[in-house]
């Protein structure tokens, strides 16, 4: 019995790692809007509805700092900043697909 408790308990702490990385309230759309491939700052502002500057700064270095986006700047005035998905980040998408389709069907 013990050990069901345990297993239990292991797999809470593993959801809040899961949770600490893309469970921000705008990562997973950020996410999305970057299937398509790179997209800019400005393009990602665009993308996810109704984020503001500061929380999308803030989303973008917690994902980069847990390696589901690389931040290439490029040397020009003003400087060009594009995030692109990584490996990591790009085996999200099927998971991230099926949750939009169950939110279609059981939210939204």
């Amino acid at each position: 019995m013990g050990d069901k408790k345990n297993k239990k308990s292991g797999e809470r702490c593993a959801l809040q790692e899961i949770l600490g990385v893309i469970g921000g309230k705008w990562s997973m759309s950020i996410i999305y809007a970057l299937f398509d491939g790179k997209k800019r700052f400005s393009e990602l502002e665009r993308l996810v509805p109704n984020i503001n500057t500061r929380m999308l700064v803030k989303e973008l270095k917690n994902m980069e700092a847990n390696g589901i986006v690389v931040r290439k700047v490029f040397a020009t005035v003003p400087p060009t900043v594009e995030y692109t998905l990584t490996t990591k980040g790009k085996k999200l998408e099927p998971i991230i697909n099926e949750l939009y389709k169950w939110g279609v069907e059981y939210v939204g």
